[in-house]
């Protein structure tokens, strides 16, 4: 196995760099599975919104996200149709799934609860922008190295709203040691990862 560089963000495990041959050999369905991951990233910001819409600021910032995230799921759609593709069905997202296996159930503060949801979101941004780095810079097709560098960008910055709202509204939890924690735990899952052409797969 090719000796795998140190991740971005702060993550524990690099994505297997084979992966990018994975992805070279099914682009229409990294294009596709990508463009879904905006359109849930649009609806995760979304249900931010609608559940914890008595914070201003968390309503501010998701709305300029959601709207970043739709015009990102705009992109990927337009390079789906100048290569002559379709957008097929949604796909499902085991890695997201696994994620939220890490939050305690029950017994959550309304601002704990929101806690998790950031955390979460800012892991999913975490990850996709350490994939986007990967094809920018390991992907034969010159144009997508050029657009997932572009896109890297603004997964990073994603990421750190997603952070320093979590830090702002954590009132007594260690946001740190729960990121350092969820890092570890976001590690263990990467042997099943890194096998299908999917932005998390």
């Amino acid at each position: 196995m090719e000796k795998r560089k140190k991740v971005i963000l702060g993550l524990k495990m690099p994505t297997d760099p084979r992966w990018v041959k994975l992805v070279e050999g099914n682009i229409s369905e990294i294009l596709t599975d990508h463009a879904w991951c905006e359109q849930k990233a649009a609806t995760n910001a979304i249900s931010i919104i609608v559940k914890f819409s008595e914070y201003p600021e968390v309503v501010e910032e998701m709305t300029k996200i959601a709207l970043e995230e739709m015009e990102h799921f705009q992109m990927v759609f337009e390079k789906i149709k100048e290569r002559g593709y379709t957008l097929g069905p949604e796909r499902r997202d085991e890695y997201v799934r696994d994620l939220h296996s890490f939050i305690k159930k029950g017994g959550r503060s309304k601002e704990q609860t929101m806690v998790d949801a950031l955390v979460i979101s800012a892991m999913i941004e975490a990850r996709s922008c350490e994939r986007f780095k990967l094809l920018s810079e390991r992907i034969d097709d010159a144009e997508l190295r050029e657009f997932y560098h572009e896109l890297m960008v603004s997964e990073a910055g994603h990421y750190t709203t997603f952070i320093k709202l979590a830090k702002k509204y954590s009132h007594g939890i260690d946001v740190d040691t729960y990121w350092k924690n969820f890092l570890e735990f976001e590690a263990t899952l990467m042997d099943k990862y890194s096998k299908s052409e999917t932005i998390h797969g």
